[in-house]
């Protein structure tokens, strides 16, 4: 196959490999060379006229277009508008199954349905409750690894942080038990912040010290920060004092890197003794995540986590979508798919509060795609929502987070949090996320304080980046049928929760990112 037209009513197809001009695409003859992952044009356009895409417009043309040219960001702009009106239109699919259980939801037989290929996953996938090897912690939250971390209340000790993590870590070597990294995470804030800056850096590192992957956490302190210790762990709340340990830096007499390594010889003496046990997927919370988008995207990888989202959904799991500004055109599909009119109001909330604060900044609310996207063949922001949201598959969205906040209810969510790779990726660990997927058709090498699993969008940048891609969707463009590979991708995703390393890990390339947007003293 080396195009597609997504949906019967779109006036555009898409090139899954170079096209080259003169060649015949469904009985046009093509006026010039189109690159893998662009839009080729059905018909003839005038100007002003709508470009269709996956069944909805992705804005108009600005110039007239032959039957058989390229449509690409230089000749195409958004429809799109500030603060809107929204009205709650749900289905009554969707209010059926707003009322069942989700293992009563059909919501992931219905996205495998909608597949091009074969549709049905094996009795191994698909059907009876599957399981992962996971640690199940004092407080009833599930990990699926069991690292000790680091975590400074402030930038101006990120160097004794990581010197204390470096430093156990050779202590530790060939006697870890099951502890599988101990890792520090430096930041640049904690001070001279204002307002919800100095708030959202408070309860992200809060976040952290409760999330699950973490065996134990050693919280270092400065002294005579904005972000004091004492409050600071107020905010944190009950904890477990043989598991998280303090240290304010500018207290202690004598040596701070041994003092901070006699902390953590005391975490790992209660760690190091816990042990994996199996667990059903309904304990397993996944974030899901695309960026560097191209052509593809859309059609092939975040498809497959929209079937994935819709299994573990339906195995009583949680997903969790994100990247509010790769929402907008693409809204109402989500809008009408909450499971009531209270759901409703929280998603139309998100979304006109994230446009609010473009405009309060004086930016223009549809400053996307991004030069990458662009180059991938994404040309407007109506284009990458549309497929962006994929991700979530078909079920009941059932609750909407602010940032910070930590999951509550089991099934689809939605996160407030920019589309900032990593910002957005801290803001899916931060809401008690024990994996991130994300999909990405350009290549991008981070990971979070979670393993962070890379999905290419094409067998390409799998080949190029063996070192950053962990699972290749690029072969649902070359005729893989979805059932199959979402089989795949399922059974790879439970290894991972069950301790199988993904690349990010591998290469110990972990990081945080949190959400700024005012004023720094």
């Amino acid at each position: 196959m080396r195009y597609i037209q997504i949906n019967p009513g779109d006036n555009v197809a898409v090139a899954l490999t170079d096209l080259k001009a003169g060649e015949v695409v469904s009985g046009i003859s093509l006026c010039q060379d189109i690159p893998a992952g662009h839009k080729l044009t059905l018909k003839d356009f005038k100007a002003g006229e709508n470009v269709i895409k996956y069944g909805f417009p992705i804005g108009h043309v600005t110039r007239d277009a032959a039957k058989g040219s390229c449509i690409d960001h230089s000749c195409i702009k958004t429809n799109l508008e500030g603060l809107l009106d929204y009205t709650y239109e749900p289905s009554e699919v969707v209010l059926a199954e707003a009322e069942a259980s989700p293992r009563q939801s059909r919501s992931g037989l219905a996205s495998l349905r909608r597949a091009p290929a074969s549709t049905n996953l094996s009795a191994s996938a698909g059907t009876g409750l599957r399981t992962f090897r996971g640690f199940r912690r004092a407080d009833g939250q599930v990990g699926v690894r069991n690292q000790i971390w680091v975590i400074p209340t402030v930038g101006c000790v990120n160097g004794i942080a990581q010197t204390i993590a470096t430093r156990f870590n050779q202590e530790i070597e060939g006697k870890r038990g099951s502890i599988d990294a101990v890792v520090a995470f430096p930041h640049n804030y904690g001070c001279s912040q204002l307002g919800d800056d100095h708030q959202n850096t408070r309860t992200v590192l809060a976040d952290m010290i409760h999330h699950p992957n973490n065996g134990g956490v050693l919280v270092v302190s400065l002294g005579c920060e904005n972000n004091q210790l004492d409050a600071f762990m107020e905010l944190v709340g009950e904890v477990d004092p043989a598991r998280v340990r303090t240290m304010t830096v500018q207290k202690v007499e004598g040596d701070e890197i041994e003092y901070g390594l006699q902390q953590l010889r005391e975490i790992f003496a209660a760690a190091s003794k816990d042990e994996r046990e199996d667990i059903p997927v309904s304990e397993l919370r996944v974030g899901l995540k695309c960026g560097g988008s191209d052509g593809l995207s859309g059609i092939t990888a975040n498809p497959l986590l929209g079937v994935f989202s819709d299994w573990i959904v339906e195995q009583g799991g949680t997903t969790v979508l994100t990247e509010v500004p790769e929402m907008f055109g693409a809204e109402t599909i989500l809008m009408n798919r909450c499971q009531d009119r209270a759901t409703f109001d929280k998603t139309v909330s998100l979304i006109n509060d994230f446009k609010a604060y473009f405009m309060k900044n004086d930016q223009p609310v549809y400053e996307n795609p991004s030069p990458g996207n662009k180059a991938g063949g994404i040309s407007t922001l109506e284009e990458k929502s549309l497929g962006c949201t994929q991700k979530s598959g078909k079920s009941v969205l059932r609750d909407v987070m602010k940032y910070g906040e930590r999951i509550h209810t089991k099934g689809l969510n939605l996160l407030s949090a920019p589309g900032n790779d990593l910002v957005a990726s801290t803001a899916l660990a931060s809401s008690a996320c024990q994996i991130v997927l994300f999909t990405t058709g350009r290549g991008t090498p981070f990971g979070s304080f979670v393993p962070t699993m890379k999905i290419s969008t094409n067998s390409r940048i799998a080949g190029l980046k063996p070192s950053w891609i962990d699972f290749n969707a690029g072969v649902l463009a070359e005729d893989k049928p979805m059932a199959d590979v979402a089989e795949q991708f399922i059974d790879f995703v439970l290894a991972v929760a069950s301790g199988e390393k993904v690349n990010n890990e591998k290469n110990g390339w972990r990081e945080i990112a949190i959400f700024k947007t005012g004023v720094t003293l």
